[in-house]
């Protein structure tokens, strides 16, 4: 835990409502001083970073009394929008700006105009930040991976030695020095059990890189949200449960975990729990959930899971007959797939923006 952490474990709810005025009161002075883009990056990574006042103060949403966090949470996402709308309008008006200065001619009337093209936040950051939301409100870290990564947290740490067959499974690249772009963001939980203590809850959402033949589900570049959770007396009922309620609040419609569920329900999303194999859980499964394109109904796996394996937490320096945990890594192109009834992964990637600009 570190010092920002600290100082907000006994938060109250008066407090918390506090700082975010505080916040929004500091806010305003700081944006209208900005006359440069370097002067608006800075104040977007003060307000808006993972290191920010605000990041720290949602981190300790989940130690307010629960029937103040939906009030609280709701005031945080408020203020965060009231920010990102703040900056987009500095931003215009320096652009606006700039125009101004370097123009040293007087305006032709008669030259046809070009309707200026609005931009908007790509639907696989879009989802990222709800993922990240929601995972927050249960009370879960967000850390970031590292795109490059070694042998020995990428597989060994994870219960994949060298000589395991399982290695093949992900279709790995290497560099010349002998790392790895990473094949998934488990290659931070070895650090992630080494550097908190319990009960941990961490996500760690990323890019991944596989050298693997693309199709409609699968491509080589892909983000994933590794989650892990670590403390004593963790289950299996655990899991699924938290699993279960971040579905609901992703999808914002009933979900109930079972072997197979079938129901023309619209308001209930159809999923199945199989069994599979990944050498850092014991058992593992993996959570599909029926994808709609078209008229075609269709399975797709979405969250591979299960309890962590004994030998990952020893590796981890956790006594795995103290502690036990679950972890699971989700495609998040996958669930913006099934979100929006999209037919081809490969479209996030294409740079199209007619695709894009639905979003």
């Amino acid at each position: 835990m570190n010092q920002s952490d600290e100082r907000n474990s006994n938060i109250t709810t008066q407090e918390f409502i506090s700082s975010l005025e505080k916040i929004q009161e500091q806010f305003y002075p700081d944006i209208e001083t900005v006359d440069t883009e370097d002067k608006l990056n800075e104040i977007r990574i003060k307000y808006l970073g993972r290191k920010s006042d605000l990041s720290k103060l949602l981190s300790s949403l989940k130690d307010l009394p629960k029937e103040d966090r939906k009030e609280a949470g709701g005031k945080s996402n408020q203020l965060k929008q009231e920010i990102e709308a703040g900056l987009n309008r500095r931003q215009e008006i320096l652009i606006q700006n700039k125009i101004h200065d370097e123009s040293n001619t007087t305006i032709d009337e008669t030259i046809p105009g070009v309707e200026p093209q609005l931009g908007s936040i790509h639907p696989l950051t879009q989802i990222r930040f709800k993922v990240e939301d929601i995972f927050q409100k249960m009370g879960f870290e967000i850390i970031e991976p590292f795109e490059i990564d070694n042998d020995y947290n990428t597989f060994t740490a994870l219960n994949i030695p060298v000589d395991h067959p399982a290695r093949d499974m992900w279709d790995t690249f290497w560099t010349e020095d002998k790392n790895i772009p990473i094949t998934h963001t488990s290659s931070m939980q070895n650090r992630i059990l080494k550097g908190s203590e319990p009960p941990i809850r961490a996500i760690v959402p990323g890019k991944c890189f596989r050298n693997e033949a693309t199709d409609a589900s699968h491509e080589h570049t892909f983000y994933q949200v590794e989650g892990v959770y670590v403390d004593k007396g963790i289950t299996f009922t655990d899991m699924i449960g938290t699993l279960q309620e971040f579905l609901r609040n992703y999808f914002e419609k009933d979900v109930e975990m079972a072997a197979s569920i079938f129901s023309d329900d619209k308001d209930r999303i159809e999923t199945r729990i199989q069994p599979s194999f990944f050498p850092f859980v014991e058992p593992a499964i993996e959570i599909m959930i029926k994808w709609r394109v078209g008229n075609e109904d269709k399975w797709l796996e979405v969250i591979p899971c299960g309890p962590i394996h004994p030998q990952v937490l020893i590796e981890g320096g956790l006594d795995p007959e103290v502690y036990s945990g679950f972890a699971w890594g989700f495609g998040l192109d996958r669930l913006v797939m099934i979100k929006y009834g999209l037919e081809d992964i490969r479209n996030f990637h294409g740079g199209d923006l007619r695709f894009l600009k639905q979003f």
